[in-house]
């Protein structure tokens, strides 16, 4: 297939370059539309308990999660004065009418002490906007302008999970353009340094371009049909770039080298097409099968990423086989240059490495463990407003509520009952659990086990006399273990069955959820990229060694993700808030990513070594020969792609910030003491049990185009 792409490139340039240039400008006009069509995302399981909860909330009560939260301050200082309360009041009314609005509940209506700060200078109103996530978003940024006011009496911020929730998104929105402003001219500047020829450098960011602006489309038109997620796009662009970059160097390399060996320009187009575009694909195929791993999660977040990643890779290598082949083609005499010299920096560490290899793998690994230690210590929690950078009207609006109110009633849990039941008694002993500042039900609101307040509202209790309770809990339950607060509520014994939700319950089956069927995931990606590997390389031997040493350099960039992000180490100097967590779906992804991306150089560096090895039959020899030819690309295109990366290190979002360092830190480290130290000392140690196969098991290997490599095309 390879062969036939490449002749079809090499005969008809001229027409695959114009389909090409018309395929980028219709791409490009469809995919620059994507980010309106995608979709926002909350944390929540389909078909969990504190799901069904909320449908029951929605249809019998007309109500759900309180998710917008305005807090008003007296201007008098006292929230309880005649003055203050009648402002209040109208905003109350007004907040009622809004549309979506279904249920407004505040200090005023309420009496709840839980709504009033400690000191009495402020209150809450708590509103319910319904509608899923992109809906409610989009309303909230007409709404939250215009509902954050000062007046004579009052003064109102907006805050709640929904705009925590929509500020990320813009946040999000505005770290993508910042690193594609800055991405693009600074990749094409290293690209004309390493190549030496800028036509090189135009030619492959036009590959890297292609891929992002057909991943984007391809992203708008899944929207039609599915649910995408904004954070998509993101991922496009870094990821798009940079395979892009990856594929090229390396196609583009292997053309040098051809013409370095005196063949024409058809025959070296041919040959780097077959020899480096076989390597290419199998890449392809590692790193689309590591995101797809997301796939296993009921979560559209993280399947949008497996999405994007498929995309990705189908429009890098179309672009890498197909149009690069065919520039090549036509303007291959302004790529070459002569060729790397017979010795260099990489070439002389991987001799010495397999002079005494105990020695430096012994040293490297050390240094590796030690890098990931921290992740011994790696906790998982929920996340909260500290998403957001410091002085963002959300997360400030929160932060006042957690210092001086001594409830968190915007993340009220909810507790639906299924039947008709008496509350009094089982609202009595929630209100006595840990965590729990008070329960409202409808016979009253209780603390500690006795009732504090008059029977509650009609809005508790359904048409055909079911009730819901709000558990209302503490600061302290909220910026604790939420998942066991939550679990210590449905322990309780209920007077009929139970549905339990809200924001703290969502978030706890979300968690439960994802590392439920996180083994699955991670076995599925080990498992599918060792068969990969397999075909590509003939060997039982060399699979799984690359299998182990990229869980070593996962496991330094897990390391670096609790020391940094969780701990709080150069949290001035990155401009962001420790949690003293890590939200689980976060490393999830970087999981995916990361292990794909590492397999990518790993299939680029043993594809070369084998090459080199069937025609030697010696592997230390190979190896050499392989690092020599591939380390530096592997460098330079590790440098370009962890840049890329590390464009969102200057983000607002955490999240952001923690897939952009900890995925440019695990290609570093992968791109040199992992594949320049680690693996020649692996194979030299192996020595001839590198290629050993069961012969039964050699006839399933994919064989090169022998033919091509030879370059017999006739």
């Amino acid at each position: 297939m390879l062969t036939r792409l490449g002749r079809l490139a090499v005969r008809r340039s001229r027409a695959v370059l114009i389909g090409a240039l018309l395929v980028l400008l219709g791409l490009g006009a469809y995919g620059a539309g994507a980010q309106e069509d995608l979709d926002l995302s909350r944390w929540s399981s389909p078909g969990t308990e504190s799901v069904r909860a909320g449908d029951l909330l929605r249809d019998d009560f007309r109500t759900g999660n309180p998710n917008l939260a305005l807090l008003v301050t007296a201007r008098d200082g006292d929230v309880d004065s005649a003055r203050t309360e009648r402002a209040a009041r109208e905003l109350v009314a007004e907040a009622a009418q809004l549309p979506r609005v279904t249920d407004v509940t505040s200090y005023w209506d309420a009496g709840s002490p839980a709504l009033r700060s400690e000191d009495g200078r402020r209150a809450l109103i708590l509103a319910h906007l319904d509608g899923d996530a992109t809906e409610t978003r989009k309303q909230l940024a007409s709404l939250s302008p215009e509902l954050t006011r000062t007046t004579p009496e009052l003064d109102v911020r907006v805050g709640g999970q929904e705009e925590i929730s929509r500020q990320v998104g813009e946040q999000a929105r505005a770290d993508f353009l910042r690193a594609e402003a800055f991405a693009l001219p600074v990749v094409l500047l290293l690209l004309i340094l390493v190549y030496r020829r800028t036509t090189a450098a135009l030619l492959t960011v036009a590959v890297g371009l292609f891929s992002v602006i057909g991943t984007l489309a391809g992203l708008r038109l899944l929207a039609q049909f599915t649910e995408v997620s904004t954070f998509a796009a993101n991922l496009a662009l870094v990821l798009g770039l940079g395979l892009g970059v990856d594929y090229s160097l390396f196609v583009i390399n292997r053309y040098r080298e051809e013409r370095g060996a005196g063949r024409d320009r058809e025959a070296a187009v041919l040959t780097a097409t077959a020899a480096a575009g076989r390597t290419v694909v199998f890449s392809g195929i590692t790193v689309a099968v590591s995101l797809c791993a997301l796939l296993v999660f009921p979560f559209f977040f993280l399947s949008s990423f497996a999405y994007a990643g498929v995309l990705v890779v189908l429009s890098a290598v179309a672009g890498a086989v197909l149009f690069l082949p065919a520039a090549l083609a036509r303007w291959g005499h302004r790529v070459e240059r002569p060729t790397a010299p017979a010795s260099g920096f990489w070439h002389r560490t991987a001799l010495a490495a397999m002079r005494r290899p105990l020695l430096a793998g012994a040293g490297v690994l050390t240094v590796l463990l030690v890098a990931a230690a921290p992740l011994l210590g790696l906790r998982f929690g929920l996340p909260d407003e500290r998403t957001l950078p410091a002085g963002t009207s959300s997360r400030t609006t929160s932060e006042t509520v957690h210092r001086e109110f001594a409830a968190e009633p915007t993340d009220t849990v909810q507790v639906v009952l299924t039947e008709p039941a008496e509350t009094r008694a089982y609202a009595a002993r929630l209100s006595r659990l840990p965590g729990v500042y008070q329960v409202d039900a409808p016979g009253g609101a209780y603390r500690d086990g006795r009732r504090i307040g008059a029977p509650g509202q009609d809005r508790l209790t359904a048409s055909d006399g079911r009730a819901r309770l709000a558990v209302v809990p503490t600061q302290q339950a909220m910026y604790g273990d939420v998942p066991a607060f939550v679990e210590r509520i449905r322990d309780t014994a209920a007077p009929a069955p139970a549905l339990i939700g809200g924001y703290p319950g969502e978030t706890t089956d979300f968690r439960a959820t994802l590392l439920d069927r996180l083994p699955f995931a991670v076995g599925l990606v080990l498992v599918v990229t060792y068969l990969i590997l397999f075909l590509m390389t003939g060997s039982v031997l060399l699979p799984l060694k690359a299998t182990v040493l990229n869980l070593l350099s996962l496991s330094v960039m897990f390391g670096c993700l609790v020391w940094v992000f969780q701990d709080g180490h150069l949290s001035g100097l990155l401009g962001f808030t420790a949690t003293g967590s890590i939200e689980p779906s976060i490393p999830v992804l970087m999981f995916c990513v990361t292990y794909g991306l590492s397999m990518d150089y790993e299939v680029f560096l043993l594809a070369r070594i084998k090459e080199e090895h069937e025609r030697t039959g010696d592997t230390e020899l190979a190896v050499a020969e392989g690092v020599r030819r591939s380390a530096p690309l592997i460098t330079a295109a590790a440098g370009i792609l962890a840049l890329s990366f590390l464009s969102y290190a200057s983000g607002g979002v955490v999240f952001l910030k923690e897939l952009g360092i900890g995925t440019a830190l695990t290609i570093l480290v992968d791109a040199t003491l992992i594949r320049v130290v680690l693996l020649p000392v692996t194979m030299r140690l192996a020595g001839r049990a590198n290629w050993w196969a069961p012969k039964r098991l050699r006839r399933l290997r994919v064989r090169e185009d022998d033919d091509v490599l030879r370059g017999e095309y006739v």
